[in-house]
């Protein structure tokens, strides 16, 4: 079964960074990816076709990760949403895991670490 992930982020770059980092297990087909560059075009998205995990840089215009995680939860309150972050301070961390986040990733981002917190909370991928 394909894992089906959102990431948010507003720089046109991650998205070609996740697609090169997932090509094995995309073309698998253990994970499929939709991309939104804010947090209004995720919402969007996420109406078509709901995501078994969202992956939410903190800091975009707009609407802030935080902000997203925060609509996400009021919806769709058992969806898990992970947010990325190149400020990793424990004050960022501690608003976010109260606010429902599962995990702080940091940036540059590990792959592999990503690889391994994803299948832990999804049970998908290899």
């Amino acid at each position: 079964m394909t894992t089906h992930i959102l990431m948010v982020d507003d720089e046109p770059d991650a998205q070609e960074l996740f697609r090169q980092n997932f090509r094995r297990e995309i073309r698998k087909g253990d994970y499929s990816f939709d991309f939104a560059q804010s947090g209004h075009e995720a919402l969007e998205v996420i109406k078509q076709k709901t995501p078994v995990l969202v992956l939410s840089d903190i800091n975009m215009p707009g609407m802030s990760g935080i902000e997203l995680l925060c609509e996400l939860h009021a919806a769709w309150p058992d969806l898990p949403v992970m947010i990325i972050t190149a400020y990793g301070d424990a004050g960022t961390e501690a608003k976010a895991r109260s606010l429902g986040a599962e995990r702080l990733v940091m940036k540059p981002v590990d792959f592999s670490a990503l690889k391994d917190t994803l299948q832990q909370i999804t049970g998908g991928g290899a």
